[in-house]
Parts: C-alpha cells; structure tokens; sequence
C-alpha cells in the first residue's frame, strides 16, 4: 500500500502544478463556481472560494475577480455548498440495463462514482463490461474488483469440497485476467455459497494474486452474527482481517455493522480488531450505510447452505427426501429465531407474488408453513431478494459512523423506479447519513462526513485526480443546498429520489442542473493504474 500511496501523491503533485500554470493569470474557464463553501474532501473547514472547471478537471481555485478569470458558463453558488463528487463504496447498480445506467437515484444524493464486482461477484471479463459502458454511456464513473465466489463457481460449480491444487490454480488464474483486466483487487462473499464452503486458507491463497497487484481484499464477511452455528461476528471480522494481511492486499468491510439482536451494542468489539490491526500497520477501513434493515437473498437467510450444495438437482433431492428435509427444517426455524421471526424477512424482490410482503404473510397467504414456503420459492429460483427488518443497531451504526476508516456505501439495487418494494438505500444512503448524523444530530462534523464519502475512500482506492477539489483533478462536483438536502425514500415507499442536490457534475459535465437531470451519460470506467 505504501508503494500505491506514493504513487497517488506523485501524480497528485504532478495535477496541481501542471493545473495551476494553467489558472496562474487571466483566462475563460468552462464552468465557473462562484461564491461557494468549498468543502475540499480532505476534513478541513469550508472556505469561501470561486471554483472554474476547463477540460473536464478543476482549473482554478480562489477568487475569479482577483485572478480575472471568467467563465463561459458561471454559476451562483452563494448560500451552497460544494464538494467533491461521493464515492459509493459498494453498490449493486445496473448498468447494462437502460434506466440503470442513467443512474439517477445515486446521482440525487451526490454519487458520481460507484465500486461494482462486489460480495464476490466480480466477473473477470472486466474489459468487455468497460468497453460496453463506454459504447452505451453511464452516468458515474465506475471501477471495479474480481470475485472469489464467481472464480470459484467457475471452476469448481456449486461443489462444497476442497479444491483440488489444479482446482486452486483455476481459480488464480480467474483472478489474474481480472486483475490484468484493470480490476482494483479481489471481493469475497463468504456468506454465500459456493464461497462460504471455502477454507480461510483457501481464500487466502487465492487473495495472493490480487496482493501481487499490491490490490484491495473487499469482503462480505463468513457472519456478522445473524449466521446459524456460524463463527461469530468476532471470529469472521478476524478472519477477514487474516485473509487481507496474509496475502498482500489491504482491506475493506463491504458494510461493516454486527448483525442480530444478540450484537446490538457491540460494534467497538469489532472496532477495536480493525484498530488494531491498523496500529500494526495493516490497511484496513471499512464502509456502511445507515439503514437498520439489510437486504439480501432468501436461501442465504432461510436455508442451511448444506441444503444447496451441488446445485440444483441435488438441492431439489433433499427438498423431496423426508429425513433430510427435517433436518433442514429445524435448522431454517433457527436461523429465522437469530433474525427476527418470518415476519421481519420481507420480499423485495421482483415477483409481484411475493414483493413487499413478509414471508410469514406470503405462507398465511398460501396456507403452509414459513419453512415450505421458503422451500416452495427456492424450488424455482436461488436469488430471490428479501431485506431483513431490525437486523442492524441503530447505536451500532452511529458508533461506526464516528470512526476515521469509516467510508460510505448504498449497498442498494434501485429496480426501476416506481415498480415495488427495494430497499430505501439505493435511493437515500448518504442523504440520510448527512441529515440524520450530520444536520439534524450533530454527532459527527460535516468536514469529517464529506471527507468519508470523497477523499478518504479516494485514497484508499488509490485513485490519483479524484476525491479532492483540488487542481488538476477531475472535476466530479456537487453544489448542495443544505437546508433541502434530505432523504426522501422509506422502506414503505422506497422510489423516491433524493433532495438537496442543485448541480451534479461528473468529469467536468452536469448530470443533474438546477435539480433537474440532464442525462449526458459522462462516467467513465476506471481501470486500476498499471504497475
């Protein structure tokens, strides 16, 4: 990480003395901010300051009058707020689907760029997808990592055993054409299948290809305290941390939050491993959003992962053979006790059947038990989207909130709007960490929460001319209207974009202006800086 954090300073020095040659006397810029609280994503103070923006990048920074630099287009920004465009460190967004590139509940509350290839899903046909996006247009800017669970699928299906040494070698090599594609490092879903049949050794060893890259280890952590004879909350945050130092890389909980009721106020337990590790020099931050649901799917929620082991006609044996079903039966009704009861499992997923509904209410519905309803639904589909009612802490989230790795994500597929129930976060997640945490609380400074969602993530990601209004750097700016700025979307009516943001510039082009979208698709894919 040194090596990468050098690099990032060296071009960071090289941006701002070539930009300031630039801006140093009379001249028209593109864009000019004028009279703007500059929050410039590194934590400090706001200062009052003009910002002009030329070729897509920050140009000039300070006063316009004195400098005499003019700008073809200028805008008022007395009273508002600007700051450098959020970056979500964990999103689900589509963008090969045509609403979903346009990307509009992310760009209403100020994400201008996302981080896909997440839970361990990331494909190493990394090129292809980039290469897309640039044909069809996004409206953020995008990178992405490599999947341990997809390498794994892809070599080995849905088999619980351990991998053979050619096995293993299949899933390096998986890893290495992501990582050659422009992939940031290497995502896990432990708590899914096939991955969760994983060692930590195995992971491990798969990880050290992306830590030759000197690359990122992102993880949905084995149990965050919700999983049935799991680890523990403890046990999984340590393993995760092992599994990033051990094989080079640094480190980042996806959403970082202990789960069950069991775990409500025990965040600085978790804490204090990361801290620790970070004292003894190893890279680990972590991300959240402020939601007490999450959402995920409800095999993960609902059935041992034994029941699904081998794929679909195994799966559908067990459901069929009495004994085994019983078996599975007993365990599924203790895992619902771990999150709350059928009733706070509610579908979120596309099915009108089952959308917006409990699985409690869908089985009182269909006259059976919550366990044969789960075994109905997972007779026909595997992914089937359900959010988990109260399963995070709300003290737990401030905690967290409150700490200096503690970045941001929305963790959230919006759906296409106005069409069922999804979960909120796709809409609101940093809209709702600044009114709540910042405006309406006070618990943390609104310097430290923009630093979070801009220039500490940029580092960590190492990414040279992004995170900080600074010149030189890309020109990925929000002018906020604090006193409007809200979260709008609820768990009962979750399509509803965010308010607050009058402008939204992606790489120096308005996506959203005067609140209004524009939809001139200007993200662009980000691939990890060659070495």
């Amino acid at each position: 990480m040194k090596k990468q954090y050098l690099l990032f300073v060296a071009i960071s020095i090289a941006f701002s003395v070539s930009a300031l040659s630039r801006a140093s006397g009379p001249g028209v810029v593109d864009v000019l901010f004028k009279g703007a609280q500059l929050y410039d994503g590194g934590g400090n103070p706001w200062v009052a300051a003009d910002v002009g923006v030329a070729g897509g990048r920050i140009s000039f920074i300070g006063h316009a009058d004195v400098a005499g630099v003019t700008g073809k287009e200028v805008v008022d920004a007395h009273g508002l707020v600007l700051t450098p465009g959020f970056i979500d460190m964990h999103s689900h967004a589509d963008l090969d689907d045509p609403e979903g590139r346009r990307m509009l509940p992310s760009l209403y509350q100020g994400i201008t760029t996302i981080v896909e290839g997440i839970d361990g899903d990331g494909t190493d046909a990394i090129s292809k997808d980039f290469a897309r996006y640039r044909k069809n247009g996004i409206g953020v800017n995008v990178l992405r990592y490599v999947g341990f669970n997809a390498a794994r699928y892809a070599v080995m299906g849905m088999s619980d055993a351990a991998p053979t040494p050619a096995q293993l070698q299949g899933m390096k090599d998986y890893v290495e054409r992501g990582m050659k594609a422009g992939a940031f490092g290497m995502s896990s879903g432990l708590f899914y299948v096939p991955a969760a049949y994983a060692t930590t050794a195995e992971v491990i060893e798969v990880a050290k290809v992306s830590g030759r890259y000197h690359g990122i280890y992102d993880t949905h952590d084995r149990d965050l305290g919700a999983v049935y004879k799991g680890v523990g909350y403890l046990a999984s945050t340590a393993e995760a941390i092992e599994i990033g130092e051990k094989s080079g890389n640094s480190i980042i909980f996806s959403h970082f939050s202990p789960q069950s009721v069991s775990n409500y106020g025990r965040a600085a337990e978790g804490a204090k491993l990361i801290e620790d590790a970070r004292a003894r020099g190893v890279n680990v931050m972590a991300a959240q959003h402020a939601y007490t649901a999450s959402n995920s799917n409800l095999l993960a929620y609902a059935l041992p992962t034994w029941a699904v082991a081998g794929g679909d006609e195994a799966k559908l044996a067990r459901f069929k053979d009495p004994e085994t079903r019983k078996r599975m039966q007993a365990e599924h009704e203790e895992m619902l006790k771990i999150r709350g009861g059928a009733e706070k499992l509610v579908f979120t997923d596309t099915d009108p059947e089952l959308n917006g509904k409990s699985l409690a209410q869908v089985a009182r519905e269909w006259g059976v038990s919550a366990f044969d309803a789960t075994v109905r639904i997972a007779s026909k589909r595997d992914l089937v989207e359900v959010e988990n009612v109260g399963l995070y802490d709300q003290n737990n989230i401030d905690y967290l909130a409150q700490k200096e790795w503690m970045m941001t994500c929305t963790d959230g597929y919006p759906g296409h709007f106005g069409q069922g129930i999804v979960h909120p976060r796709a809409y609101g997640s940093f809209s709702l960490k600044l009114r709540s945490l910042v405006l309406d609380r006070h618990l943390i400074t609104l310097p430290f929460a923009i630093r979070g969602m801009t220039g500490l993530a940029a580092e960590f990601l190492a990414l040279p001319d992004r995170g900080l209004i600074k010149e030189g750097f890309r020109a990925d700016l929000l002018l906020i209207d604090l006193k409007s700025l809200r979260d709008k979307a609820t768990y009962e009516k979750p399509h509803a974009y965010s308010e607050g943001m009058v402008d939204v510039m992606v790489n120096g082009r308005f996506e959203i202006r005067d609140h209004k979208p524009t939809e001139v698709l200007a993200g662009q894919p980000i691939e990890r800086t060659r070495e």
